[in-house]
């Protein structure tokens, strides 16, 4: 059987690969972004094949660690599994795969940070994200905030900047593309209250709440109290200067990324519009966009 030969950036030892088993990896991949990843799937379809069979590579990763964080037993089990996954990790972007690996990602995995040369860092980034998340969360200031969505967002933003291909411009778009990574996360914070509150999670900072005077009981209601939406409608005015970055982002970007990159921010900003629409009550409904929507928003993107 013919080898492929994959070399990492941060080692100097060769990981080998058959065709046919990388192929299979990114098939794996595609299927669990095609089942999973909602929102961000419909704009991988802009990418040219290369770039988005990388980018179901990196959501596959993403997926897995944060089920690994969310799996139904003890928190001391789930973060003892988290750090196996690192090792894993660590072990096949040396070179040196385990054998028998039970997740099938990791041959595109591996192919998709070479070929983009995307830092391991940002990989280890995520991982410590979903470490947040092992136990109840009670995000105390805006600074705490601002830190738990750059370790699950910004760094998928950085990761996503090395797919698309993009330009620096001395750090600029790096520091762009976390501030979208903030946004995006800001925006799933704000449409998820009552679920992550079932879950005993809460991501607005308890500053904020004091500000607003609310109570963490609130979350809880079947509608907000007038409390609750004007911080959300607060919130919604900080995510869309945020979103604003996309804009400044766009020249920085390659042109084959840029669909993508124009996509995924509007549909993310269709979610603002129908937290809008429902006068900021986020306990009432979740915020969603329709299918039909996704598509005009990806028709547009293309041309720009």
């Amino acid at each position: 059987m013919d080898v492929g030969t994959i070399k990492m950036t941060d080692s100097g030892r060769d990981l080998k690969l058959s065709p046919e088993g990388l192929k299979q990896s990114y098939d794996f991949c595609k299927s669990v972004a095609s089942n999973e990843a909602r929102n961000f799937y419909w704009s991988f379809r802009l990418l040219p094949k290369a770039r988005r069979q990388s980018m179901c590579a990196l959501y596959a990763f993403m997926r897995y660690t944060d089920d690994l964080a969310d799996e139904p037993r003890p928190a001391s089990d789930r973060s003892l599994a988290l750090d196996h996954w690192q090792m894993q990790l660590n072990h096949f972007l040396d070179g040196n795969p385990i054998e028998n690996s039970a997740w099938e990602g990791f041959p595109a995995l591996v192919e998709t940070v070479r070929i983009h040369q995307i830092p391991r860092k940002y990989l280890i980034a995520v991982i410590d994200g979903m470490r947040m998340d092992l136990n109840s969360v009670r995000i105390q200031t805006e600074s705490d905030f601002d830190h738990y969505c750059w370790h699950v967002a910004s760094v998928v933003g950085l990761c996503c900047l090395h797919i698309w291909g993009f330009e620096s411009n001395d750090g600029q778009a790096e520091v762009l593309a976390e501030k979208l990574g903030i946004a995006f996360q800001r925006t799933n914070i704000l449409r998820d209250i009552a679920e992550d509150y079932s879950n005993n999670r809460i991501y607005l900072p308890a500053s904020l709440m004091h500000k607003y005077g609310i109570e963490m009981h609130e979350f809880g209601l079947p509608t907000s109290t007038e409390s609750l939406k004007n911080l959300v409608k607060d919130q919604v005015a900080i995510a869309r200067s945020e979103y604003q970055s996309a804009g400044e982002l766009q020249s920085m970007v390659s042109s084959e990324g840029r669909p993508m990159l124009r996509a995924i921010s509007r549909i993310y900003e269709a979610v603002l519009n129908q937290v809008e629409y429902q006068k900021y009550d986020v306990l009432v409904d979740r915020a969603r966009v329709p299918k039909w929507r996704k598509i005009a928003i990806m028709t547009f993107a293309m041309f720009g």
